[in-house]
């Protein structure tokens, strides 16, 4: 999943951007305000990490700018200001949640998850379709209890394919989040992982819709 990083501390930003990677996510991460906005105006993202001091444009203006063209990707707010009626500004403003800096990395990525299975109608950690499990705090996927050994790039398409079970997934979309906006996306990158995929996998999990994408159904089934 690719997740847009707006912080104009640049620690702040390079540790946030490592702990994510490190976490089985694609970042984008801006500095300005401005950028951000757009990036997050014109891409595709699961998520989004906001600070709200940021220069030429502030975090609550971007939010309130994204959420007003559409933009219903869930945002998390960091700010080195933490009073309760800026919490509920931000809240108020599309936030998904809100966490005041100085803050730990661990519970900054356990917000971050929560807020992404929420989006996806996921209550627990761990997502089920049919005889696979796929725990999103360990990064792991099981079939009958069995580990199955993935790549961090396969671990993010049937990672995003299980978040978003019983939808069919356009394989555009799917580019979008396996690789960073600054990453040439080569036009049957999705096509030759999903067949690597397939070859550690039951057949039933990932279906294809000709001419709509990827599906992961609700109750797939091994073999």
């Amino acid at each position: 999943m690719r997740i847009l990083l707006i912080e104009d501390d640049a620690r702040i930003r390079a540790d946030v951007a490592g702990a994510l990677e490190e976490a089985g996510y694609v970042v984008d991460s801006e500095s300005d305000g401005e950028d951000g906005w757009h990036l997050g105006d014109t891409e595709t993202y699961g998520a989004a990490i906001l600070d709200l001091g940021l220069p030429h444009m502030n975090g609550l203006s971007i939010l309130k700018r994204w959420r007003a063209s559409g933009r219903n990707f869930p945002v998390v707010v960091l700010t080195a200001r933490g009073s309760w009626s800026e919490r509920v500004e931000g809240i108020d403003a599309g936030a998904d949640d809100y966490l005041p800096k100085p803050f730990r990395m661990e519970e900054l990525i356990a917000r971050l998850r929560a807020v992404v299975r929420r989006t996806g109608g996921h209550a627990a950690p761990v997502i089920v379709a049919g005889d696979a499990e796929l725990d999103t705090r360990q990064m792991r996927l099981a079939v009958r209890g069995r580990p199955v050994a993935l790549s961090p790039q396969e671990y993010r398409l049937v990672a995003y394919l299980m978040l978003n079970k019983g939808r069919v997934v356009p394989q555009q979309e799917l580019a979008e989040h396996l690789q960073s906006v600054h990453f040439e996306r080569e036009s049957n990158a999705v096509e030759v992982l999903i067949g690597r995929v397939r070859r550690k996998l039951p057949a039933a999990l990932i279906e294809t819709r000709r001419g709509f994408g990827y599906l992961v159904p609700d109750a797939a089934m091994a073999p």
